[in-house]
């Protein structure tokens, strides 16, 4: 089986951000970029997808002491995908917000196929890429509802 965790520091950064992009993709979103694959991949499901709790930390300042926010609902699922032959292939793990195990587990199946250099370059141009473009414009959509009603206070110094 193909080694299917990146041991250098750029391979697990790349890594970590096609996970983010996916991660907040919409069900449906996920949904639609499956159902517009050419070749979708045979598969088994090491671990169906499981819902449960996680607890959220803080730091007051983002510095100071670590306190207990509260918990969030998360789902996680993870597959296995199978060539050809039925032989395992590349193992892909998923972790959304929420209860949605649909979600975590098409976050599982891109994972997988992130990492077969076979459908690489495929899946980051049809899906990855799309996805982080429609992500940027949304956040900027945000940003510039929100800068539009942000007031500027400044203090004038007294000259006693």
């Amino acid at each position: 089986m193909p080694d299917t965790i990146p041991t250098d520091d750029r391979a697990r950064t790349a890594r970590q951000a096609w996970l983010a992009v996916l991660a907040k993709a919409s069900l449906a979103e996920l949904e639609a970029a499956w159902d517009e694959l050419a070749e979708k991949p045979a598969y088994r499901r090491l671990r169906p997808g499981e819902t449960g709790l996680v607890m959220l930390r803080g730091r007051i300042g983002g510095t100071g002491q670590p306190f207990n926010l509260g918990e969030m609902a998360m789902t996680r699922a993870a597959v296995q995908l199978l060539d050809t032959a039925g032989q395992v292939s590349y193992a892909g793990f998923g972790h959304v917000a929420g209860r949605s195990t649909r979600r975590a587990e098409l976050v599982a199946l891109f994972d997988a196929m992130l990492l077969d250099p076979a459908r690489h370059a495929v899946i980051t141009a049809d899906v990855v890429a799309p996805l982080a473009a429609r992500q940027q414009t949304s956040k900027a959509v945000r940003t510039a509802h929100v800068m539009a009603s942000k007031v500027d206070f400044f203090t004038m110094v007294r000259g006693e």
